[in-house]
């Protein structure tokens, strides 16, 4: 098989299309352009929460409660509670017993005032009212065109305080978008909002993976005619090349450390997986097989990796070590399982399985082996945990067009971060920080 074959048959397994550079993608997204959030399905336990809008957030030109609102609602954990009180904020003492009455367990109230200088100093408290007590504030001062991760923050305070457990909203979401002959790479917040262009290209830009370090991506380019990994910063646009090996080198995965990249490369003349060591220019060969093995995932703790092979006569998953050697298929239902991806807890996988003619997003527990389809739509693809381990973010087709979606592990809560023109491809949910 040869290189443009090889890599074809990749894209096949990622996106079920017969050529990369024939795919056919709508208007892409302005980067000005605002996400439709659209939260369906009910979670089993939901902590009912209330919020006044905060005083003077007309001056952040952003609703900041609001936001803050959609967060708590798209991660399936919360269930808003109506409490309005005019030019209440986080020094108001709430009415708990009216509070109680509306059945909520948590209440939010802030403010906003823009400095001399022009940034906006932001205040919230949190308090717990079935038992009447305060469970802490936050300040943070920023430009106003930081409100929107200033809300984000304020997110994921109240989530950790009333979960135990941390929130991504503050992180960032990657995908890839193709409007006529150009494709972009873009980065937005982790709620669809705030898209920023990372790279323009007239070439195809396929299969964007984040370092842990969360400030820089990995993505298949090609500028130079042919497949190549590169990597980008995202704050200063500054790109170097990672791997330009002989044939195709496409799918680029890290490790947790970020010290090593698991690679798929055609330089033996089919396609297999290798580990490329961070400084170093020699790729180790981690996969024997004489079909097609792609799509390499590194386990949480770092000790194996998942990837997707043929070897058995169609796509399935298989588990082998980091280093190397023989491999344990994972997948046994169904004839067609790509795209694993594995949440940072260890816990879970999360694929695609053909059923019929329908690509749909499953989850499968790693402890039991038991999968679970958890989408209704058709074309799902490219799931990517988010780093706490609790929702999942997916491509997928609704009324004909493609759209991002998140759904909780279950399945339960599913939120729809469309925008309102052009398809998105291939998301990539970042690591904390930013």
């Amino acid at each position: 098989m040869n290189t443009t074959s090889a890599f074809m048959f990749h894209r096949t397994f990622m996106n079920r299309f017969l050529a990369v550079l024939t795919a056919t993608f709508a208007v892409a997204l302005p980067a000005s352009a605002q996400f439709k959030l659209d939260v369906s399905g009910v979670g089993m336990t939901q902590i009912p929460i209330a919020m006044t809008a905060f005083r003077g957030e007309d001056a952040a030109m952003q609703k900041i409660s609001a936001i803050i609102l959609a967060d708590l609602a798209r991660s399936g954990r919360f269930r808003a509670i109506d409490h309005a009180v005019a030019g209440a904020d986080e020094n108001t003492n709430p009415d708990f017993s009216a509070l109680r009455q509306k059945g909520a367990d948590a209440y939010v109230a802030g403010s906003i005032n823009r400095l001399a200088d022009g940034r906006l100093d932001v205040r919230f408290r949190l308090r717990d009212v079935v038992k009447g007590s305060d469970l802490g504030a936050l300040s943070r001062v920023d430009v106003p065109g930081n409100a929107r991760l200033t809300a984000h923050f304020i997110s994921d305070f109240i989530y950790e305080k009333l979960t135990g457990e941390k929130g991504v909203f503050s992180t960032r979401i990657a995908y890839v978008t193709k409007s006529g002959a150009r494709y972009n790479l873009w980065v937005t917040d982790a709620d669809g909002e705030n898209a920023q262009s990372a790279l323009s290209s007239t070439q195809p830009i396929i299969s964007p993976s984040w370092l842990p370090n969360g400030s820089q991506i990995t993505y298949v380019s090609f500028e130079a005619g042919k497949p190549q990994v590169w990597m980008h910063e995202v704050a200063t646009g500054r790109r170097s090349l990672l791997a330009n090996f002989k044939g195709s080198n496409s799918a680029p995965a890290w490790s947790p450390d970020g010290s090593t990249l698991a690679l798929t490369l055609t330089m033996s003349g089919n396609t297999q997986i290798y580990a490329l060591p961070v400084g170093s220019s020699e790729p180790k060969r981690l996969t024997q097989s004489d079909g097609i093995d792609t799509e390499a995932q590194f386990s949480a703790d770092g000790r194996s990796i998942y990837f997707v092979s043929d070897r058995g006569g169609s796509p399935q998953i298989y588990r082998m070590g980091a280093a190397g050697g023989s491999a344990e298929r994972i997948t046994f239902n169904g004839g067609y399982n790509i795209s694993p991806a594995l949440s940072a807890d260890g816990r879970w996988m999360a694929y695609i399985s053909r059923i019929g003619s329908a690509y749909k997003l499953h989850v499968m527990d790693l402890s039991t082996k038991t999968s679970t389809a958890i989408t209704d739509t058709w074309s799902d693809e490219r799931p990517s945990f988010a780093a706490n381990s609790k929702l999942i973010v997916y491509a997928t087709k609704l009324q004909g067009r493609e759209a991002m979606m998140t759904t909780t592990v279950d399945g339960r809560i599913k939120a729809r971060l469309a925008g309102v023109a052009g398809d998105i491809r291939e998301p990539a949910w970042g690591p904390y920080g930013r």
